[in-house]
């Protein structure tokens, strides 16, 4: 039986399944609750207990991680019937690892303090295929007491971890990452069709920009999956209406998702983008080997 902290695991999507995995791997309790009954399943055959409720899985474990779609998501969760208040001990801790904006977090922070409940921003960079292997990144905001309480399970999830202050640092560094990822993914669009468009071979073109000053963790990664015309990175277009709302400043992130643009994969932006400003409706960036999904072994930025 472990020694370790038991937590509850609410939101077991693309990113959260894999952070709750980590955290099974790594030898600690934990109960787990999705509106998704198979993500609950693939969880409890790796060990994980499911529970009938948020409330049902912090009661049993004492402690809780979200990882979820929106703020007002994640309010229903920690304060709504059911919720993770309704069930978290007071002293308990609440890790938020979904990406809220700053006065979001502050204020279900503050939420959770009335009713005697810690809470620890977590939100994580990097991308699924990092967080599948434990790879990814950890931007914290809260106490250092509470941090260095909860640092053995962040450290089971993520290879590196950065305390940026209290409640509300880490929703402000993180909408700061998400912003320069997305202009990186829109600047490696345009630098891939300024290729196709002077006739290189887009391969070869990937790898050369791969060697070069131009380079960027964006596109060593992401542009593999436009070259390859799956787009499957793990992270919709949808979530980046979070980061519309709290930067206002991401230049050229700039159109209306209609229902149908939200569902896409975010690298089909590189393709919307373009349709939009010039009318490139037909022109695809397509070359020869790349992968579909993106495996851990890609990127060399952690090591």
């Amino acid at each position: 039986m472990s020694t370790r902290q038991g937590y509850a695991f609410i939101g077991l999507g693309h990113l959260g399944g894999q952070l709750a995995a980590s955290l099974i791997r790594n030898g600690f309790a934990v109960s787990v609750y999705d509106r998704d009954p198979a993500a609950v399943e693939c969880l409890v055959l790796l060990g994980a207990e499911a529970a009938n409720s948020p409330a049902d899985a912090a009661a049993r474990a004492g402690n809780a991680i979200t990882c979820l779609a929106s703020p007002k998501v994640s309010e229903a969760v920690l304060a709504g019937p059911d919720g993770l208040l309704e069930g978290l001990p007071s002293g308990g801790s609440w890790i938020e690892m979904s990406t809220n904006g700053q006065d979001e977090i502050v204020w279900l922070a503050a939420l959770a303090s009335a009713a005697g409940v810690e809470t620890l921003e977590c939100p994580v960079t990097g991308g699924v295929h990092l967080a599948a292997v434990g790879k990814i990144t950890a931007l914290v905001g809260g106490e250092a007491a509470l941090y260095a309480r909860h640092r053995p399970a962040i450290e089971a999830m993520c290879a590196r971890s950065f305390l940026m202050g209290p409640v509300g640092s880490a929703a402000a560094i993180k909408v700061i990452t998400n912003m320069l990822a997305f202009i990186h993914l829109v600047a490696a669009g345009e630098a891939l069709m300024l290729a196709k468009k002077s006739g290189l071979d887009l391969a070869q073109s990937y790898h050369a920009i791969v060697a070069s000053s131009g380079n960027s963790f964006v596109h060593e990664t992401e542009s593999q999956l436009v070259l390859n015309g799956s787009y499957d990175i793990g992270f919709r277009a949808r979530h980046g209406r979070k980061i519309r709302r709290a930067a206002r400043a991401c230049i050229t992130y700039r159109c209306d998702l209609s229902a149908g643009q939200a569902g896409l994969w975010r690298q089909r932006l590189v393709d919307h983008d373009r349709e939009a400003a010039r009318g490139a409706v037909g022109t695809e960036l397509r070359a020869s080997g790349f992968p579909a999904k993106l495996e851990a072994e890609i990127s060399q930025i952690i090591n």
